[in-house]
């Protein structure tokens, strides 16, 4: 729970591989060691207190020769104990960059096919692999040094009350019964003790892990309830003196000012690199801004509970997902309550309801790596279908559409005017005609915005839009299938 309950921005923060690795390997070890190391553990140290009992009662001069040859152990315990949790550390976490370079591998298997990225992805997989070894090689070191250290320590207790004892019995001050007792006592000693720290080491390994999901416990939050969260006065979205910078980059936006009126569709333009994805993220409060604010109704929407931010505003990029499940399972994530009839109309409106229809059990079709595969267009038509369902009062669209064909790309646009009316939706632009059906449009350059105004407004302006706008307009005119915009972006 605590996992799904994470905020967007850390989960991408941390990683796929490293959140499944905390959530999987690590939960199991913990749990493993609470089972077996936990009871074992007791029931051996009562064991080994009560050989150490039974010498000190035998006569308390060989019990305490037998404690004090003990100290070797003590000393290679200790030794070990100050490198072993820092070794399983870098352990758990070398682990979890192998599990996170994979599931990037094949999560982007197309990407890395059509662009012949496999040399450099197996290149990253030999990296994470020798690191996850180099860490593997060290705690064998610790144990390797740690465990034939205590096994040549366990005859010294044994040795030294042997040597006292016989002094003491050829002295006549202590009886060759007592000596051979004791002897048999301290022998017996190292079974339990063995064991001991037999689970010392399984719980160095465990307390490793054990941090790393306490890791994901502690991470930071949203806020922690709706009760305890501020409530939008309304829905206007007020962006003052926004800046934002990433923790190993520089500044990617800069002093942004901008009002986005209840109702309005904004479209946000601007080169590659502009900043416009991360203005969308803030926009939807998956990022909370370093410098300024960004309020919907005077709330700052980063601090917006959860569920009352989902109700306010969704985020839709061009990253789609189809969960396991049926067609009818994917949609109604949006809105649990969701009957058929509303499920069919969210298909309708972006244009997928005809191939839903030609699927062998229509929305009972299984999707996913068992059932029925969806490409990159069918899937993104799901995740529009979804914000239909949800019906929030603000969409951000970043490329939500781009997948889609031009043609197919503009008529769900306008579907989803039509469907979402008097909602409020800002779409990041990547094909000029969703700026020109936008009632105004912001450009962005190098982290800020430039221009603001409707359509007409920046194609009399000449500027940076104007240019833009003759550029995609005689490329659109000069190809039957259109084109891509010149603002055409991927991440900024």
């Amino acid at each position: 729970d605590r996992a799904l309950a994470l905020p967007a921005a850390v989960v991408e923060r941390a990683g796929t591989g490293d959140l499944a690795t905390r959530g999987t390997a690590d939960v199991a070890a913990v749990g493993t060691t609470l089972r077996d190391a936990g009871p074992e553990l007791l029931v051996c140290a009562m064991q080994a207190l009560a050989v150490l009992v039974a010498v000190f009662l035998i006569d308390p001069l060989l019990g305490a020769v037998g404690v004090l040859t003990l100290t070797p152990i003590w000393l290679a315990l200790r030794w070990y104990l100050r490198r072993a949790r820092p070794g399983y550390l870098a352990e758990g976490a070398a682990t979890s960059e192998v599990a996170e370079v994979l599931a990037a591998t094949a999560a982007g298997a197309r990407t890395v096919e059509a662009f012949g990225l496999a040399g450099r992805r197996v290149e990253a997989s030999r990296d994470a692999l020798a690191e996850a070894r180099r860490t593997r090689l060290y705690t064998l070191f610790l144990r390797t040094v740690f465990f034939p250290a205590v096994e040549v320590s366990y005859t010294l207790p044994v040795a030294g009350v042997l040597l006292l004892g016989g002094y003491l019995h050829a002295r006549g001050a202590m009886s060759l019964g007592a000596v051979v007792a004791a002897a048999l006592y301290l022998r017996q000693f190292t079974e339990p003790l063995d064991q001991v720290l037999m689970c010392v080491e399984q719980l160095q390994n465990s307390g490793a892990s054990f941090a790393r999901v306490e890791g994901v416990a502690r991470a930071p939050r949203t806020a922690a309830d709706a009760a305890g969260s501020p409530v939008p006065a309304d829905d206007r979205i007020d962006v003052a003196g926004a800046c934002y910078a990433y923790e190993r980059g520089g500044e990617v936006l800069s002093g942004v000012d901008l009002t986005v009126r209840p109702g309005e569709r904004l479209a946000v333009v601007g080169p590659s690199g502009a900043g416009k994805t991360t203005l969308s993220r803030l926009l939807a409060g998956v990022d909370a801004p370093t410098a300024g604010s960004v309020t919907v109704g005077g709330a700052p929407i980063a601090d917006l509970a959860p569920e009352r931010l989902r109700r306010q505003v969704v985020l839709v990029t061009q990253e789609h997902h189809v969960f396991l499940g049926t067609v009818r399972d994917n949609l109604r994530l949006a809105e649990p309550a969701a009957s058929d009839a509303d499920v069919w109309a969210a298909l309708a409106a972006v244009g997928a309801d005809g191939w839903v229809r030609e699927l062998p059990a229509g929305l009972d079709t299984e999707l996913g790596a068992d059932g029925c595969r969806t490409d990159g267009s069918r899937a993104q038509q799901l995740a529009l279908a979804r914000v239909v369902l949800a019906d929030p009062h603000t969409i951000v669209l970043d490329e939500a559409t781009a997948l889609l064909d031009p043609a197919t790309a503009r008529h769900t646009e306008r579907a989803l005017a039509a469907v979402l009316a008097g909602r409020t939706v800002i779409a990041v632009a990547h094909r000029l005609h969703t700026a020109h059906d936008a009632d105004r449009v912001a450009v962005m350059e190098s982290g800020r915005l430039t221009e603001l105004g409707t359509h007409e407004e920046l194609v009399a302006a000449d500027g940076a839009y104007a240019a833009l706008w003759r550029t995609w307009h005689g490329e659109e005119t000069g190809s039957p299938g259109g084109g891509d915009s010149p603002a055409d972006t991927g991440a900024s």
